[in-house]
């Protein structure tokens, strides 16, 4: 039998209030002890077992939605739930295309201009030997709440309406550090209680680890936690729609959030400029790779191979993307979908209102209604054009 102890289910005993009183100290842990030994553990005992000798025994070799029945069909569907458009996979897929080419003479760009002589991969080498990193937990999280104080100022020249909202910068708590991503866990609806940009800074002590500028924009601000914060702020607003979740919508948000750096006062160092077009690199290929492995008949190998051509991207980082990809059909394509239609509705903006375009007041009318599909966003977008044309 494990130690007891070490069990993640026996956390709460070892974080036991100080204000309990011995008899109930002695009661849960008895009661704890009891579970984990006689339930839990022999649960999950029997579950390994199944899985090792019943289900992977009986488990397709191939990856992709195409090899089952009615496969095509299915990822189609997904394609439209994902997107919230009418895109085919092969849409999709010309679309990655492109926009990996259009990325990849960005970053040629700012590699001329920053003076590199190779080429894009010892490029990247070149940025993460030079970025300044950082050995521990607590100086990684103090430089990210720097990075804070640096975009915060700059909301309002973009922003009309700032949630009333607010949000704490902390590390990934160590239980759950091997799994989780960095990620947002949004305010509560009044906001009572704040949102929380968590960073996984999982084995920095062994590899230093540095602030992602684009990292931060996409999940804090002005990304995720503004999104989320004006729409639970919306009383107005039915529940569904002040709370309701569209992929293409949201994912779609934070990635174009990304692209607002450079007002914000971020990416003035050519490392988080790489930095950033890495990122928005790797939701482009996205929409290849998922497309290949479940329309296209590619294999896993095949998939990695081309993730691992995006600069700086290492096998590990690769391997996570591809079998999330492969067991979450679909999913991947909504960030560039959603953000390529943000874009679109911009240019789309600025075209018709000429020098009475107002970004503050394109920014708070995407905001204001909370999460749609693209088709309604667009929709509601184009009314509110006429409207600033009157």
């Amino acid at each position: 039998m494990p130690d007891v102890q070490k069990s993640l289910f026996y956390q709460p005993i070892l974080q036991m209030p100080a204000g309990f009183g011995d008899a109930d100290r002695t009661r849960l842990t008895q009661a704890y002890t009891e579970a984990i030994q006689k339930q839990i553990v022999p649960s999950y005992r029997k579950l390994v077992t199944f899985i090792r000798q019943e289900y992977l025994p009986q488990c397709r070799d191939s990856v992709g939605l195409s090899a089952l029945p009615n496969g095509r069909q299915w990822y189609q569907q997904l394609v439209r739930f994902y997107t919230t458009t009418d895109l085919t996979p092969d849409q999709v897929f010309d679309l990655g295309v492109s926009e990996v080419a259009r990325i990849t003479r960005a970053m040629e760009t700012l590699k001329v201009k920053s003076g590199f002589a190779g080429d894009l991969a010892a490029f990247a080498k070149h940025s993460e030997r030079t970025t300044v990193t950082f050995r521990t937990k607590d100086e990684l999280i103090g430089a990210y709440r720097q990075l804070r104080a640096t975009v915060e100022p700059n909301l309002p020249r973009l922003f009309g309406h700032l949630p009333k909202a607010t949000y704490e910068i902390r590390a990934v708590e160590a239980f759950r550090e091997k799994t989780s991503p960095s990620q947002l866990q949004p305010a509560s609806p009044d906001g009572s209680r704040p949102a929380v940009f968590y960073v996984n800074a999982d084995g920095i002590e062994q590899t230093p680890m540095a602030v992602s500028e684009a990292l931060f924009i996409h999940e804090a601000v002005p990304g995720h936690h503004l999104q989320g914060a004006i729409a639970f702020e919306q009383s107005d607003l039915p529940r569904f729609r002040r709370f309701g979740w569209y992929d293409a919508y949201g994912e779609g948000w934070a990635l174009y959030a990304e692209s607002l750096g450079a007002d914000l006062g971020c990416y003035r160092d050519p490392r988080q400029h790489l930095d950033f077009l890495a990122s928005e690199m790797l939701r482009a290929r996205r929409l290849v790779v998922d497309v290949g492995l479940h329309v296209k008949g590619w294999t896993r190998d095949q998939a990695l191979k081309y993730l691992l051509e995006t600069p700086g991207f290492t096998e590990t980082d690769a391997t996570l993307e591809v079998d999330r990809y492969i067991g979450w059909p679909g999913q991947a394509l909504s960030y560039k979908c959603g953000q390529l239609k943000i874009n679109a509705l911009r240019a789309k903006a600025e075209r018709a209102l000429g020098g009475r375009f107002d970004i503050r007041g394109f920014h708070d009318e995407l905001l204001r209604d909370g999460g749609l599909p693209l088709n309604v966003l667009e929709a509601k977008m184009d009314r509110w054009i006429v409207a600033q044309k009157k």
